[in-house]
């Protein structure tokens, strides 16, 4: 049996990434480091049209080690050989590779992301199926509600006001749970008048 993954989110605002790849595969990992901020740098020999327009630095050259200097995390989106020479360039300085649909070069994975309303879930398979994950995915948009930001600014208040309180932490989750039961029963008695 392997060791379990740490599921974790990154705060990579204002930190450098690298994207090896410049592909299909590579374009699609683009919009999130974007969205998150980061300070994106592409290498490839051949650059798609859609990240040449993005806001990142362009190298259009074959990857070298020392093309992650400086760099928090790695993705790697290219062929297996040269997400071999990434993998073992970030393993000597430290840094996470995400070597997409290539597990064996990866000691970071990234799965299916939910977002709505504040709250982030994010579904891995350990890189062992990716596919089953943005299924998995799918089956968690249909279940969250789309009114979840008005729980996480109810989670929010109830927080401050059980610190205040002096609310011991085994309790807080007991009574959070009756909170949000308290505004379902609510908004469904609101649907039920209208």
């Amino acid at each position: 049996m392997s060791a379990e993954l740490l599921p974790v989110f990154l705060k990579l605002a204002g930190r450098k990434v690298v994207l090896v790849g410049a592909g299909r595969v590579a374009s699609a990992k683009l919009p999130a480091l974007l969205a998150a901020e980061a300070e994106v740098s592409v290498v490839a020999p051949g650059i798609s049209p859609s990240i040449a327009a993005a806001p990142v630095a362009v190298f259009r050259r074959p990857f070298v080690p020392t093309d992650l200097d400086g760099a928090w995390v790695v993705i790697a989106a290219a062929t297996p050989e040269v997400n071999r020479d990434v993998a073992a360039a970030a393993e000597e300085r430290r840094i996470f590779v995400n070597a997409v649909d290539d597990p064996a070069n990866a000691s970071a994975y990234t799965g299916g992301v939910l977002r709505r309303g504040g709250v982030t879930i994010a579904v891995s398979t350990e890189g062992r199926a990716p596919a089953l994950a943005g299924l998995l995915r799918e089956g968690l948009e249909a279940v969250v509600p789309e009114e979840i930001e008005t729980w996480v600014r109810a989670a929010e208040w109830l927080k401050q006001r059980q610190r205040a309180d002096g609310v011991p932490i085994g309790e807080r989750r007991p009574r959070l749970l009756e909170a949000l039961n308290d505004l379902y029963d609510k908004k469904r008695e609101e649907s039920a008048v209208s």
